[in-house]
């Protein structure tokens, strides 16, 4: 293996394929595309997938889908409604599965869920900065009741330093199609609903406040727009 080889196998995936051949860039994002396309079919089979507010979410720029968490079905879903291609905060252990690590590795960025990495924070802020959409799901886990539960720091620490465009997002129904310990797809359809970019400019604080601020009032915003359509999912 000459040097050069070497860097190469050493680099980040991102890196590698930054530098890699055009062919491998495209083949990609064939393969995302591919699988939006199966998941919309699988949901179109599954009883329906409903999208709701797509023209909240800017069409460039660093953007930050905050979303309530209420199945494994959820990034997949929130995937197949953007109009965008997302990078998807996921924890670390799905990068070591087989097949679905592949994925991981290609299109998700790894968390701990017992620690906040600084390498994990500053690698989502690149991330924005660079114009990219990256979604986050900020109460850290699925909530196997449905309700809301408290906000993780971490995407409040993400929002104030990347400046990201913060678009609130609902998810309906993706625990009627997958409960929680179902092990196949049961009929149900699902709402994806995208609401106003939040204005995080007015929120006060400095350190660790802020990060919580800015995180309790992002968890504000998916509680506004769950009373809002609350009709649906009842």
């Amino acid at each position: 293996m000459t040097s050069t080889e070497k860097l190469q196998s050493n680099l980040p995936f991102r890196e590698k394929l930054n530098n890699s051949p055009k062919k491998t860039k495209v083949l990609i994002d064939y393969i995302y595309k591919a699988c939006i396309l199966a998941i919309r079919l699988v949901c179109h089979i599954n009883g329906g997938l409903e999208v709701k507010g797509k023209d909240n979410i800017p069409t460039e720029k660093g953007v930050i889908i905050a979303s309530n968490h209420i199945s494994y079905l959820d990034p997949p879903l929130i995937g197949a409604a953007l109009p965008r291609r997302a990078t998807f905060m996921a924890r670390k252990r799905l990068f070591t599965m087989p097949i679905l690590g592949w994925f991981m590795k290609r299109y998700a960025i790894s968390v701990d869920r017992g620690k906040t990495l600084p390498s994990t924070v500053k690698g989502a802020i690149m991330r924005l900065k660079n114009g990219e959409l990256l979604v986050m799901f900020p109460e850290g886990r699925r909530s196997e009741t449905g309700e809301l539960m408290e906000g993780k720091r971490g995407i409040g620490m993400i929002a104030s330093h990347s400046r990201a465009t913060v678009v609130p997002t609902l998810i309906i129904g993706s625990n009627k199609a997958l409960p929680v310990d179902a092990k196949w797809l049961k009929r149900a359809k699902v709402f994806v609903i995208f609401d106003k970019p939040i204005d995080l400019s007015i929120i006060k604080g400095t350190g660790n406040k802020l990060y919580e601020n800015v995180s309790q009032e992002i968890m504000r915003a998916i509680g506004e727009l769950k009373k809002r359509y609350a009709d649906i999912s009842s």
